[in-house]
């Protein structure tokens, strides 16, 4: 059910604690931590607590916890020292878009030049 959590989730996983992973902030609504393979010197991923399959259907049925998550979002580039120079937030949706774990998430990359368009 979404919303609730899913044995076979990495993302809920560590959310649990379950699974380890570099946590750099906490909120009852979030978590933000280092991404494994990162694409920036700052890649760190924030997401919600609870498990929705990605951002819009988090955003369509808990509208303020997709709010907390862009939140988080510009606390971890201050925290990261780079929403000076400029940082991406990024929500891929589906796996056409490049999601691979199907848990709502948020990627701030920063501490580089980031070019438009992406890949």
């Amino acid at each position: 059910m979404a919303g609730e959590p899913q044995s076979d989730c990495l993302f809920c996983k560590i959310v649990a604690g379950e699974v380890p992973a570099t946590i750099v902030r906490e909120t009852e609504t979030t978590v933000a931590f280092r991404d494994i393979n990162p694409q920036a010197p700052s890649h760190v991923l924030v997401i919600p607590r609870l498990h929705y399959p990605d951002a819009a259907s988090l955003a369509a049925a808990v509208p303020g916890v997709a709010a907390d998550i862009l939140r988080e979002a510009g606390e971890v580039a201050a925290q990261e020292k780079v929403e000076g120079s400029g940082f991406r937030i990024v929500f891929n949706t589906g796996a056409g878009a490049g999601q691979t774990v199907f848990h709502a998430h948020a990627h701030v990359l920063g501490g580089r030049g980031l070019n438009w368009p992406p890949g």
